[in-house]
Formats: structure tokens, C-alpha cells, sequence
């Protein structure tokens, strides 16, 4: 998402590539736009811009007063004036999350570009303004919005004087991390701004702001110092409105940011500058705002409850391990016969499913049970049937004793007898 930086560098961009340019006809915009109109034409006029925070405002200039040449006086000339076409117009701009400019060949036009400036030269160009995410808007006749603070970067004083003027503001009860992004005091500061100057002071993103700001307060410099020492002691450490300033204007310095030459080479430097924002081996969390922060260490004494802090993988694993592979067993056919099979079913689907397939499983078992063994059955009218079919061995062994026990009561009395004669 485009920052204080991107805006900033955007207006130097405008200011270079369009020096000794002439615009020409009207304002186009896209179709698909749901921004406003612009209506503004001329024969020929000039496009200069200027940001402040996270707003760039563009100023289109004729180069000459048209109504000068038509007839009329006073009351006449007011309302050709009020007409708005041969004045100068302000547009001001918020890039949202993808916005951006480019001068383009106009038969080559970019697919998003979504107003377009044409130059006056043949073959024509157009100066566009992108976004392919369309959360960009402008407003015509625009100014500064009256809710944003200083720039962070071209207004610092002002910018200091208001966050330590007003630490009194419900603003400040928040965390640290959130009041960064708060624009009415921190006009140009972003998501990885916020990332990088928390990181460099070590401060935990959820720390109270006004605990963390209430210190800068009293913070003040020996008066027997020199200026080349006071210079030095700021820049060796910094607090934390210090580096709101410093840490963008090293953005700006180090330029790019897809208005360099070559975009490819601008990525690669922005991602090597970067310190702990989308780092390897960084923690995030989401904010109260729903907005990720990158940091290192403990995330402070306000961080959201219950939300578990996430570390960033590294981008490339060393040596990294095979998944273990998945052994999945063969789920049995409720059809099976049989206690046994009963049991396991119940145990494997229980598993699934809970205790009213353990319980179903149960009914079936005690349900097997109670049926009649038919088998058995057969097998004993089968005996009594044929008197010649072999008793199984249970019938022999009560037959046996059943035996046994006739001889001996029929020796007894033969025993007696002997006795008597």
C-alpha cells in the first residue's frame, strides 16, 4: 500500500517527466471509474504536483486566459470565471492500496489507468493515473483533508508540536502499533513504516502510546553541548518522532519505488533495506484494526487476547523433512456376521462417528444373541431320525457314564447275596 514515500516520490516523478510538457483537450476518465468527472479542457496547459502525508495534489495550469479574448465585462466575465474551464484546477489524490502514475505512450495506454492528461505533441502521450485495485480516489476542487496532521516528512516540527500537544486525545489510549496509523496525528506513516520504526527502538507494538510518548515529554538536550554534539547525540539515538521523520525520508532517498528505471531493481533494494517488515523469522499479529504487525521479541502488554502471534517462515527450508506418510485402514462392511466382527466395527466406527454407532454396534451383537441356532436343531432331529447316525462325542460320553453307573448298581446287590449264603 502506497505510503508517505510512494506520494512524495509520485509528485517528483510528476514534476520531472512532465517539465516542458504541454497538456492538451479534455480530462479523461474510464468507464468503469466511480470517481468524479473532471471537467476541465483546454488548448493547452501545464501539470505540476505536490504531496503532503499521504495526499498528492495536482495543479492543471492553462497557459493562457481565454476569457480575455471574449467579449463582455463585469458581471459577464465573473461567470465565465466561475466556469471553472480556464482556471486552474486542483485535483487531489489518495493512492488507496494500488494507485500510481505513469506517462505512457497514448496508444499503449495502461489497463487501468482510470484518468488520463494528453499532451499536445504528436504522437501523443497521456500522463495516467493506475490502479488496478480501484480503492484510489480524487476529489476536484480539492485541499488538504482537514482531519490529516503534518507531514510527517516535509512539516516535522509541526508534526512534533502536534503529537506532544495533544496526548490528552482517546487516540493515545490505544497501542503504539495503532496510533501510528492514526493520520490526524501521524499523516504519512503506513503498515511497514510503523514496522520498522517500532523495531529499530525496541518497542513492543502493544505498548501503551501515551506511556510510550509521555517520556519525550522531558526530554531534554544539555544546553552545554554543542550544535555539531546535539546533531550528532539525534542521530545516534533517535526517539521515536525522530524516526517517524528519518525512516521515510531514507525511503525517499534511496528513490525507485516503480518510478526508478528499472521497477525490477527498485523491488530488490526496497526488500533488502526492509529490517523486520514481511521479514524471515519476524512474529506478526493483527491489530485491533484488523491489520497485520511485523516484530520481534514480546508484543506487549496490550496485545489482542486469545490471538496466537505467527512467525514468518523462512524462504528457504535447509534439508527440510519428508511428510510422514498417512497409513489409512480399510473401513469394514456394517454387513459382517458374527460377535467378533461386531466389535470391530463398533470400535472403527465408533471412532467416527460416536457413541450411537458404539451403541448400534451393541444392539446388532445382542440382537445375533437371541436367534435360535438352527444348525443344532437340524442336527438332533436328524439323530432321532436314523437310529444308526453316530452320536456326537458329548452324547457318547453321557451315554458311557449313564452305563457305568447301571453295572455298579446291579453289582452290588450280587455282592450281598455272596455274603448271605
Amino acid at each position: 500500500m502506497p505510503e508517505g514515500p510512494e506520494l512524495h516520490l509520485a509528485s517528483c516523478y510528476i514534476n520531472t517527466v512532465c517539465a516542458g510538457l504541454i497538456f492538451s483537450g479534455k480530462v479523461e476518465k474510464s468507464e468503469v471509474s466511480k470517481n468524479p468527472e473532471v471537467l476541465f479542457e483546454s488548448d493547452a496547459y501545464l501539470i505540476s504536483a505536490t504531496s503532503r502525508g499521504k495526499e498528492i495534489k495536482l495543479t492543471l495550469t492553462p497557459l493562457k486566459e481565454e476569457k480575455s479574448a471574449l467579449p463582455g465585462r463585469g458581471k459577464d466575465r465573473e461567470v465565465l470565471s466561475q466556469n471553472g474551464l480556464q482556471q486552474p484546477m486542483d485535483l487531489v489524490f489518495r493512492f488507496g492500496m494500488s494507485g500510481s502514475f505513469k506517462l505512457t505512450s497514448a496508444a499503449e495506454l495502461p489497463k487501468h489507468a482510470h484518468l488520463r492528461f494528453y499532451t499536445k505533441e504528436s504522437p501523443h502521450r497521456a500522463l495516467c493515473f493506475v490502479d488496478f485495485r480501484r480503492f484510489g480516489r480524487w476529489e476536484v476542487h480539492g485541499t488538504w483533508q482537514l482531519d490529516r496532521g503534518p507531514c510527517v516528512m516535509l512539516e516535522y516540527e509541526k508534526f512534533r508540536e502536534n503529537v506532544l500537544r495533544n496526548l490528552s486525545d482517546k487516540a493515545f489510549n490505544k497501542p503504539i502499533c495503532e496510533a501510528l496509523l492514526n493520520q490526524k496525528f501521524f499523516n504519512g506513516i503506513g503498515n511497514y513504516l510503523r514496522a520498522e520504526i517500532l523495531y529499530r527502538l525496541k518497542i513492543p507494538p502493544f505498548e501503551k502510546a501515551r506511556t510510550v510518548l509521555e517520556a519525550l515529554q522531558h526530554r531534554k538536550q544539555s544546553p552545554d553541548l554543542t550544535l555539531s554534539k546535539k546533531v550528532k547525540l539525534k542521530r545516534e539515538n533517535p526517539d521515536l518522532l525522530e524516526l517517524c521523520h528519518a525512516v521515510p525520508m531514507e525511503v525517499i532517498h534511496m528513490g525507485g519505488k516503480g518510478y526508478g528505471s528499472e521497477p525490477s531493481d527498485d523491488a530488490a533494494a526496497f526488500e533488502e533495506w526492509l529490517q523486520c517488515y514481511c521479514v524471515p523469522g519476524m512474529r506478526s499479529l493483527r491489530d485491533g484494526n484488523g491489520r497485520t504487525i511485523w516484530f520481534q521479541g514480546e508484543p506487549g502488554p496490550m496485545a489482542p487476547k486469545g490471538e496466537k502471534s505467527r512467525k514468518k517462515r523462512s524462504r528457504v527450508n535447509a534439508d527440510p523433512e519428508p511428510p510422514s506418510p498417512k497409513v489409512t485402514k480399510p473401513v469394514p462392511k456394517r454387513g459382517l456376521k458374527g460377535s467378533s466382527s461386531q466389535e470391530k466395527v463398533a470400535k472403527r466406527s465408533g471412532r467416527k462417528k460416536g457413541k450411537e454407532l458404539v451403541q448400534e454396534a451393541e444392539n446388532a451383537k445382542a440382537h445375533e444373541a437371541r436367534k435360535p441356532n438352527t444348525r443344532s436343531r437340524r442336527k438332533a432331529s436328524a439323530s432321532q431320525a436314523s437310529p444308526t447316525h453316530k452320536a456326537p462325542a458329548a452324547d457318547r460320553k453321557r451315554q458311557t457314564s449313564a452305563g457305568r453307573s447301571t453295572g455298579a448298581a446291579a453289582a452290588a446287590p450280587r455282592s450281598r447275596r455272596v455274603k448271605a449264603e
